[in-house]
């Protein structure tokens, strides 16, 4: 009976080991709290970010694992920041500071100058490629945002603008050694290398890679215990069609 039980524990003890190990060296889930991805990604939408392809920092060091390639101009990442109150930093200049995790898009790698004017995005003197396109996106607040298509190195993805609220020129400047400038998709409503600066390589957790689960729904947890706001969200919330999407 006792080696049964110790049989049983070693196992689970085993099973949290494997999956605490993959959560910090391969993959690790994260969900989409704000509009400064769109439409690229939505409010609700749950994603796998890639945590080795970087080169996984290793728990409890400041040591990474061997990259397979450094991060690119176009990659969708997940990094992390110091917050207060409304105010955000790069996390290595305010160590003091609680930390969060952001999801932006690389627009701009080490030696890189960049600018932005009249909504356009300029990476080393270039304008990076962008046309408008047919349709508008509806945001939450009923706003209507203009789409563009941009093409950044290997990417093809949409931006968003409010043609009635444009966001000042920026720059030029030029990204330091060993750092990067992340620019949100939803361009004059995002919090991003604009405001706060740029993000060492250490703070990047990786770049996002699949559209796991997406629903229309950013309330607490505490809120799904409700058996009635499980019927809502399966019945009118799911956003079926996004699940098993890749991240452009």
């Amino acid at each position: 009976m006792a080696s049964s039980i110790w049989e049983q524990v070693s196992t689970l003890v085993l099973a949290v080991v494997i999956a605490l190990g993959i959560r910090a060296l391969v993959i690790e889930p994260y969900r989409i709290p704000s509009e400064s991805m769109i439409p690229t990604l939505l409010v609700g939408d749950h994603l796998f970010v890639n945590k080795f392809i970087y080169g996984a920092k290793l728990p409890f060091t400041e040591l990474r694992a061997p990259a397979l390639r450094a991060p690119a101009r176009g990659d969708v990442v997940v990094f992390t920041v110091a917050k207060q109150g409304g105010e955000t930093y790069p996390a290595d200049l305010r160590s003091d500071l609680p930390r969060e995790e952001f999801v932006k898009r690389i627009v701009g790698i080490p030696g890189d100058r960049i600018e932005i004017r009249n909504d356009l995005l300029y990476v080393n003197g270039e304008a990076v490629p962008s046309r408008p396109l047919p349709d508008s996106f509806a945001d939450r607040h009923g706003r209507e945002l203009h789409e563009n298509e941009v093409t950044l190195d290997a990417h093809t993805f949409v931006t968003l603008n409010d043609p009635y609220s444009k966001a000042p020129p920026f720059g030029p400047i030029l990204v330091g050694e060993g750092r990067y400038f992340m620019l949100g998709d939803n361009r004059d409503y995002s919090k991003d290398s604009r405001f706060w600066g740029t993000v060492r390589l250490a703070e990047i957790k990786g770049p996002a890679f699949l559209l796991y689960w997406s629903w229309n729904f950013n309330g607490s947890w505490a809120e799904l215990l409700n058996p009635l706001t499980w019927v809502r969200l399966l019945t009118g919330e799911m956003r079926w069609d996004r699940m098993g999407d890749g991240v452009p």
